[in-house]
């Protein structure tokens, strides 16, 4: 039987909008999968300190990623399991399924908004911070001119630094390698989120002749829950979650607890906003 052109392009046309519908819902299926198999597989990144570390007598990740990690899993009805992951390879962990949502001290900017989805309500505002030897003579960004800088892989750092104060970056695996590779003497400074470089230089002996001499953080940046790409179930569900955390003050009362100096004022706005809003 002979089909007309008019039913053959209908007939197209519904196979191509059935196929558009499968693949928008296979993308948009992280969430029930998580609650069909009752946990979620979060990255954390835990370079140590108050941000995230592994406990040596109980060898579970704790700090504030895990933190917040387990009660996004309260938050789902779901338990947790927690994957290290590291700054270097963190982003293909997400995209290629290892683990479904990302805490890993990655901040939004729109390179990584391209090709991640992510819940629009920041937890947390991080920049960097540079560590240096004191007598360095290094006062400001600028004095990085010319100089190698130690930043981790893949840091967001790495291109401001470089582009606007003219420093040469070279990455390391992880802030712990960049860290070690400024104490040998390979760098003139190391830049990395003001909140693993204040701690360590207020709180370690052993970093008794660095400090962090510029007064202002390069690149300061909302920190947020990364998805893959189209889940907005998912985006929706943990989006709700860090509203909550705000409404209830539950991020202020854990950034006290656990010690993060300075106070990220961010917290304090959204607690007034959500609190008023509930």
């Amino acid at each position: 039987m002979a089909i007309s052109k008019t039913t053959g392009a209908a007939r197209m046309a519904f196979t191509l909008a059935l196929a558009l519908a499968a693949g928008a819902a296979h993308a948009d299926a992280t969430l029930d999968k998580i609650r069909q198999r009752g946990t979620v597989t979060i990255g954390v990144l835990a370079n140590g300190g108050v941000f995230g570390s592994l406990d040596p007598a109980t060898q579970q990740l704790v700090g504030w990623n895990p933190e917040l990690a387990r009660e996004v899993a309260k938050g789902l009805g779901v338990k947790a399991e927690l994957v290290q992951v590291q700054t270097a390879t963190r982003t293909q962990f997400l995209i290629s399924g290892k683990v479904d949502l990302l805490i890993a001290s990655m901040e939004l900017n729109p390179e990584r908004a391209d090709i991640l989805g992510y819940a629009p309500t920041p937890f947390f505002r991080v920049g960097g911070a540079a560590a240096t030897l004191k007598g360095s003579g290094i006062n400001k960004w600028e004095d990085l001119r010319g100089k190698t800088v130690c930043v981790s892989q893949g840091s967001s750092y790495a291109k401001p630094l470089s582009s606007d104060y003219g420093a040469v970056a070279k990455g390391f695996k992880s802030a712990s390698d960049s860290l070690l590779a400024l104490r040998g003497g390979h760098c003139v400074a190391a830049v990395h989120d003001s909140t693993l470089i204040h701690p360590l230089l207020r709180n370690n002996p052993e970093w008794a002749d660095y400090h962090a001499p510029i007064a202002t953080d390069v690149l300061p940046a909302n920190s947020v829950v990364w998805t893959r790409k189209g889940e907005t179930d998912t985006i929706a569900a943990v989006d709700k979650i860090v509203q909550d955390w705000h409404r209830s003050g539950w991020l202020i009362a854990t950034e006290k607890r656990l010690g993060i100096e300075p106070a990220q004022p961010l917290l304090q706005e959204l607690h007034a906003k959500y609190k008023q809003g509930s």
